[in-house]
C-alpha cells in the first residue's frame, strides 16, 4: 500500500479484540480526514477491522489481506 499513513500501529501478535482497540484508540488521537495504517497477524482482524469501520464510520480506504502481515489504512471519519 503506498498511500500516506499520518499514524501507524503495530498490532502483530495481538489477539482479538486487542487489535480494533487499541485502532479505537489510534483514531481518537487524529484529526478527521488523517489516515491510520494499522498491521495485524491475527486471523479475525480483517474481518474485524471491517466491522469496526462500518460500526464507527472510519473509511476502510485499502486492505491488503492476501498475505500475512495484514494491513488496514483507515481514514478517520468526524
Amino acid at each position: 500500500m503506498s498511500r500516506h499513513a499520518d499514524a501507524e500501529l503495530d498490532a502483530i501478535d495481538l489477539k482479538c479484540p486487542l487489535p480494533v482497540l487499541k485502532a479505537r484508540k489510534a483514531l481518537k488521537a487524529l484529526e478527521p480526514g488523517q489516515v491510520l495504517r494499522v498491521t495485524a497477524n491475527d486471523p479475525k482482524a480483517p474481518q474485524d477491522m471491517q466491522a469496526f469501520c462500518e460500526t464507527t464510520g472510519h473509511a476502510m480506504l485499502a486492505m491488503q489481506i492476501s498475505q500475512t502481515p495484514f494491513e488496514f489504512l483507515i481514514e478517520k471519519r468526524a
